[in-house]
């Protein structure tokens, strides 16, 4: 499935960024004033290599299995009702945002964080896309390369303009009845169906009070999060030659609730602040508001 890669891709990053985190020296994780090159350079091979060795396993392990075909492109932007463009966005975002934030550990520029370290998931998911160009069962999708770029332009336009993510791109997840259904789309085991049930996925746009209210008494961690999942998709689109699957009842969901920004957590610990950057990318789990239709809404105690 199209969505699995970018997904998968934002916990490869999780895991690169936090790689930096194992030392137990809190002066490790601290950002250099100044360019430390030896930190930058690290930076740069391990992030080279590891793309690198990516990339060649997803040629190997994943386009290998499917016919190759002349470059081609493909509207794709009506499937799954456009979960798939969001799990674009979301992993340009945090890649990018990640990216962004080791290159700050070292000590570059600004300039040079959000030239090279933003940009880092549109330039290797824009490499994916033109993997699928060349695959008789993809095809490259210019909604999918917008999307991308929607998510790279939320973090370098708020860094050019307010220097900090009041608006973040978060994920969060629930087990669903469809899975078992189609478990070889929608996953079989629940780590898959966290990467391929679009059902059970919800993402967020996450906006910090106090950075748009800063005289308010809210705590400055507090966030205000609007969510968009769906429900009822077994196949990409409504129209389908499996007669089982015709009658889907597919419909989109909006959600309000309230979140967590835990990078605004006051610590003094480097590696707390790490862990807390890293735990960003998943919304905290709170009571929630579905709005169903254009008049019902449904009150949930808790929302995953």
């Amino acid at each position: 499935m199209r969505c699995l890669r970018p997904l998968l891709l934002i916990f490869f990053m999780l895991l690169a960024s936090f790689s930096f985190s194992q030392p137990k020296a809190d002066s490790f994780l601290k950002p250099s004033d100044s360019l430390n090159t030896k930190r930058r350079n690290a930076i740069v091979i391990t992030e080279s290599v590891a793309g690198g060795l990516m990339l060649l396993g997803l040629n190997q392990l994943w386009y290998s299995d499917f016919e190759q075909s002349k470059f081609h492109t493909i509207n794709d932007a009506n499937e799954w009702l456009q979960m798939d463009k969001l799990g674009h966005a979301y992993s340009s975002y945090q890649v990018g945002k990640y990216g962004a934030q080791v290159l700050n550990w070292s000590g570059v520029s600004k300039k040079q964080q959000l030239l090279y370290g933003a940009t880092l998931g549109f330039g290797f998911l824009t490499v994916v896309e033109v993997f699928d160009g060349f695959s008789k069962e993809w095809g490259f999708s210019w909604s999918d390369m917008g999307a991308n770029a929607l998510g790279t332009g939320l973090y370098i336009g708020q860094e050019l303009l307010w220097e900090e993510q009041r608006f973040q791109l978060k994920y969060s997840f629930h087990k669903t009845r469809f899975a078992p259904q189609r478990p070889e789309i929608l996953g079989d085991r629940f780590l898959e169906q966290v990467l391929k049930d679009y059902n059970g996925q919800t993402y967020w746009l996450s906006s910090n009070i106090h950075s748009f209210f800063p005289d308010t008494k809210c705590p400055k961690w507090l966030n205000v999060a609007l969510g968009y999942s769906v429900d009822g998709l077994l196949t990409g689109t409504q129209t389908t030659d499996i007669l089982a699957f015709k009658n889907q009842n597919r419909k989109r969901q909006f959600y309000l609730s309230l979140d967590i920004d835990l990078t605004k957590i006051e610590t003094k610990s480097n590696a707390l602040k790490t862990v807390f950057s890293l735990l960003n990318a998943v919304k905290i789990p709170f009571p929630a508001v579905e709005f169903i239709g254009k008049n019902d809404i449904k009150l949930h105690s808790i929302y995953f």
